[in-house]
C-alpha cells in the first residue's frame, strides 16, 4: 500500500499514466515485473477521481461491473460469481439492479471499487479516488480499501493531495516535489497494521509522521514560489 502526494502540478496524475501504460513517458521507461510497459497491463486495475463519468448511467451497478469482465472472456457463469463477490466486498449486494444515478457519491465510488476489484487485479492504481466525497464517507471508503487490501493481497498504488489520508492509509509515502519533480522522500508508516480512524489519527506517531510530510510539501511549494 503506497500512497503518493505532492503539490498541484507535481506530476502525480502523469505519474500515474505512465505507470499504467496510457501516457508513453518521454523519456526512461516503467517496468513491471522486469518487463517494458507499452500499454495498460492485463494484471492492473484503475479507479478514477470522477466516478460520475467512469459509470455507465444506462447500464445497472451489476453490469458496469461486469462489463471489463467480458472482455476478458470470462464464462457467464465465472462473471458472475466475480461481479457477487466484488459487490459483497465493497457492500452493495443490494443494490445489484439499481442504476448509478439512484445511488449518492460514495455508493457510486464503490461500485468503481466493484469493478475494479471483479477484474482480479494485481495492482490497483487509484487517483485521488475520494477527493469528491464527504468527509465521513471518505472516512468509510478508506476503510473500505484497508480491509480489501488485506483481504485480496494486492499492491495499492494510491494518489492523493490529503498528507492525512496518505498517513492513515499508506505502508509507505511517496513525497514528490514541484516540477521539475524528484523524489524528495520515501517514508515509512511504522504505525500498526490494524487501524481505525480515531484510535490511528490520535497517536502520537501519526502527528510526527503528518508533520513531516507537511513540511517536505510546504518546502516544495515555497521553493516553487
Amino acid at each position: 500500500m503506497v500512497c503518493i502526494v505532492g503539490p498541484s502540478g507535481a506530476g502525480k496524475t502523469t505519474l500515474l499514466k505512465c505507470l499504467s501504460g496510457l501516457l508513453s513517458p518521454t523519456a526512461g521507461q516503467v517496468l513491471l515485473d522486469g518487463k517494458p510497459v507499452s500499454g495498460p497491463p492485463e494484471a492492473m486495475a484503475l479507479v478514477f477521481q470522477e466516478y460520475g463519468r467512469s459509470l455507465f448511467p444506462w447500464m445497472s451497478v451489476e453490469s458496469n461491473v461486469e462489463l471489463p469482465l467480458k472482455q476478458k472472456g470470462l464464462t457467464k457463469s465465472r462473471r458472475a460469481k466475480l461481479v457477487a463477490d466484488a459487490l459483497e466486498a465493497v457492500g452493495l449486494s443490494q443494490t445489484r439492479n439499481s442504476y448509478p444515478w439512484q445511488l449518492s457519491g460514495g455508493m457510486q465510488q464503490r461500485v468503481a471499487i466493484a469493478r475494479a476489484v471483479a477484474y482480479e487485479p494485481k495492482i490497483l492504481v487509484m487517483d485521488e479516488p475520494f477527493a469528491a466525497v464527504d468527509a465521513q464517507t471518505r472516512a468509510d471508503l478508506e476503510d473500505l480499501i484497508r480491509v480489501l487490501w488485506h483481504s485480496l493481497g494486492v499492491t495499492v498504488l494510491f494518489v492523493t493531495h490529503d498528507i492525512e489520508e496518505a498517513v492513515y492509509l499508506g505502508e509507505r509515502v511517496i513525497a514528490l516535489s514541484s516540477s521539475p519533480t524528484i523524489i524528495m522522500d520515501d517514508v515509512t508508516i511504522d504505525l500498526p497494521g490494524e487501524r481505525s480512524q480515531m484510535d490511528t489519527r490520535s497517536l502520537p506517531r501519526f502527528s510526527e509522521l503528518r508533520r513531516h510530510l507537511h513540511g517536505l510539501i510546504q518546502s516544495a511549494k515555497h521553493k516553487t514560489g
